[in-house]
């Protein structure tokens, strides 16, 4: 029995592929300090990153001792969401029920009086949010410094898979990494994922990292996306 006793890793920003979000990333890791009250909205479609980048300053600012708090954005209408001297931090704006609406929007008019930063994200622009959120509080979260998470070329998805294949020890040939970029879900979480099950077959199987190999990750991947059900 083979056991993967590797430690997931943690959102950080240090194990973010970075690419051309510098500015995004740097403004981020500011955000946890005492005494910052910036208001932040990123957007950014599904497997962009953007809860990755939340999770890492949520993690930032435990270790920097600020009070922080992420919300489900569908749950907000359940919660205080005042922190004095803190910041909130909400995902998935889109999915606020009405009191979440309202919740936030009294957060907005409090929120520089009790030192309060919010980090907010959603997979829209502001103006794409009309449809699910009330006027008032589509352009407050207008007026928030706004980023959009900027998509990762090729060259530097087979970078980010090249490095996390010297991180697992596997010795990955170019023609993988390019029929992977080629076959392959184009968002890098899922990437990460088929490389981890190429790496964890290959143990299993005692066989080497071929394109065979591959194309049997692949596909089984497509199979599980086609069940009944599976999102």
């Amino acid at each position: 029995m083979l056991l993967d006793l590797r430690p997931e890793q943690s959102p950080s920003f240090e194990n973010f592929v970075t690419g051309q979000n510098t500015e995004l990333v740097a403004r981020l890791a500011r955000l946890p300090d005492p005494g910052v009250c910036d208001q932040i909205y990123v957007w950014g479609p599904p497997g962009s990153g953007r809860s990755h980048l939340l999770r890492a300053t949520l993690a930032a600012a435990q270790a920097r001792q600020r009070p922080t708090c992420l919300i489900e954005a569908a749950t907000l209408g359940e919660h205080q969401a005042e922190i004095p001297n803190g910041l909130l931090i909400i995902d998935d704006v889109d999915a606020l029920s009405a009191a979440g609406q309202i919740t936030l929007f009294r957060t907005f008019n409090t929120a520089r009086l009790i030192g309060l930063a919010l980090l907010l994200s959603g997979p829209l622009p502001p103006l794409g949010l009309q449809a699910a959120l009330r006027e008032d509080l589509r352009t407050r979260i207008g007026s928030t410094m706004i980023y959009q998470v900027q998509a990762l070329s090729d060259a530097e998805k087979a970078a980010a898979l090249r490095q996390q294949g010297l991180n697992r020890g596997m010795n990955l040939d170019e023609h993988l990494i390019d029929y992977l970029l080629r076959h392959g879900r184009r968002d890098l979480p899922s990437l990460l994922g088929v490389l981890d099950a190429l790496d964890r077959a290959s143990l299993a199987q005692q066989r080497p990292l071929t394109l065979p190999l591959l194309r049997e990750i692949l596909q089984t991947s497509l199979e599980l996306d086609d069940e009944p059900g599976t999102v």
